[in-house]
């Protein structure tokens, strides 16, 4: 297949990126700083997705899969967020691309109570401004029907912490974390790459959110 990734550079698109090109994809990369291309040998493009036009970038794609991160030091990063966002999502609809999956974040799941994490006192400020974005664009892209949207949230722990393993199993859920028998909600960064390129492969949650963990 034609996949194509937006931020092939970060914490998790360059796993998504290395994923799909062991699974023999044919991948090409959007990135704001070339530089940072960990896999030499995949095709890419340097673009800022909040100044540059990527409708012709995208054309020709079976898949989009967006991994796209304002950056979490960024001190607009809400709006920042939601502008690129925007871009992409029209972008891809713009190119002829039905099918779209959107890396967000664990925010928006529910506990126990039906209240999202990321209204929850104890959520992380310094990640706040971010988990909202998603948040919010998540039921933003709920609304867009040409396209078939994916929306994946991680597991509450994905971290670099909990980087370095790819055991290639997970389990997952909707709406709400995925819990071990400890009550924890754990994937590695890789594990969240077998997750991607599963639902590339094998798409199981058309115009649904889902989440994962071991």
């Amino acid at each position: 297949m034609r996949v194509i990734v937006i931020g092939g550079t970060g914490f998790v698109g360059s796993k998504i990126v290395n994923e799909l090109a062991d699974r023999g994809h044919s991948v090409k990369t959007i990135v704001r700083n070339a530089d940072k291309i960990e896999n030499k040998s995949i095709e890419f493009v340097e673009k800022d997705v909040l100044n540059d036009a990527i409708t012709n970038d995208l054309t020709g794609a079976d898949v989009v899969v967006s991994a796209y991160n304002a950056g979490w030091t960024n001190p607009d990063l809400y709006n920042d967020f939601l502008k690129g966002s925007h871009a992409i999502e029209q972008a891809v609809v713009n190119a002829g691309v039905k099918r779209y999956i959107v890396v967000g974040g664990a925010g928006s799941l529910f506990d126990k109570e039906g209240n999202q994490l990321v209204d929850s006192a104890d959520f992380p400020e310094n990640i706040k401004p971010g988990a909202v974005a998603a948040r919010d664009y998540l039921n933003e892209l709920k609304q867009n029907q040409a396209l078939d949207w994916t929306f994946f949230s991680p597991a509450i722990e994905m971290h670099p912490r909990t980087s370095g393993i790819r055991k290639g199993t997970y389990r997952t859920g909707l709406d709400h974390p995925v819990v071990d028998e400890n009550g924890r909600s754990v994937l590695s960064v890789e594990d969240v790459a077998v997750a991607i390129a599963d639902e590339v492969e094998h798409p199981k949650h058309i115009k649904q959110r889902f989440t994962a963990a071991y």
